[in-house]
């Protein structure tokens, strides 16, 4: 294969209690229908609520078993709950073993690697970092495995939560802490991936698109699928607006595009939270 089309969707955030929400995503999917990429990613936030309501889980992933395309999950805090923070208030709902248990035995795994068109592609269940469960543990040795068994090609990562806003170096403040791969995780993270080819690492969580490069390595972050989010609860770091991104991954190489499918709409959350 000397070409690779992915299509990256991020907090779809779906319910049968949100029908405006599952709209965006019809959007979405009649999208990726006339466009037929070669896998979906979805990077989390793939449900409302998941810790509390199975349904929600099941219900989303029945609409993605829906495309035409083979698709791939990773977990967002609103599946399986949130990583505990050095700094800020302990999460209400922090991931544990059991909500990360009922997520797998839905969308069947919350890590992931494999290889097309001369890249190795891994997904990474960021919302158990920091956590103190057995399953942390596992994915550290796993990851490394993954990163040291790559044979020299260009590494594609895929997580829910951003590493950093500009560098790895970034303060965690209490206000933001919960937007990034909480530290110590994420200097021990950066540090590991650096001694490797790491070209992308594309991330969800924040509702905002944001595209840039820190070194060597492209960050993109994907918008939500279903909803922004108001600046009263958050400030413009990025682009405000639904969508998703599409990708094509050559031997040593790869283009981006951000993209809104046909009548999309930038639904409010104000407008959900009030219903």
């Amino acid at each position: 294969m000397t070409e690779f089309r992915l299509t990256q969707v991020s907090d779809t955030h779906l319910s049968r209690n949100f029908p405006k929400l599952t709209e965006n995503f019809h959007r979405i999917s009649t999208h990726i229908n006339a466009d037929r990429p070669d896998l979906v990613i979805n990077t989390g936030d793939v449900s409302w609520d998941g810790p509390t309501s199975r349904a929600d889980m099941e219900f989303a992933k029945g609409l993605h078993a829906a495309l035409p395309v083979e698709r791939r999950y990773l977990p967002g805090n609103h599946d399986i709950g949130d990583n505990p923070t050095a700094v800020g208030v302990a999460p209400s709902c922090p991931a544990t073993e059991e909500l990360r248990d009922a997520f797998v035995s839905v969308f069947g795994e919350d890590r992931w690697q494999f290889e097309a068109a001369g890249w190795r592609f891994i997904g990474l269940n960021s919302l158990i970092m920091n956590a103190g469960i057995p399953s942390e543990t596992e994915q550290d040795d796993w990851l490394k495995s993954q990163l040291a068994g790559g044979g020299g090609k260009p590494i594609a990562l895929f997580l829910h939560k951003p590493l950093f806003l500009n560098t790895p170096e970034d303060p965690e403040e209490a206000a933001t802490a919960i937007r990034f791969v909480p530290q110590p995780n994420r200097a021990q993270l950066v540090a590991l991936l650096g001694a490797y080819d790491v070209r992308l690492i594309a991330s969800g969580h924040v509702h905002q698109r944001r595209d840039f490069t820190y070194r060597h390595i492209r960050h993109i972050w994907a918008p939500s699928a279903g909803f922004v989010i108001p600046d009263r609860m958050q400030e413009v770091i990025g682009i405000k607006e639904t969508g998703l991104v599409e990708y094509r991954f050559r031997p040593d190489s790869f283009e981006v595009r951000h993209v809104r499918a046909a009548g999309q709409a930038n639904i409010s959350l104000d407008e959900l939270i009030r219903r």
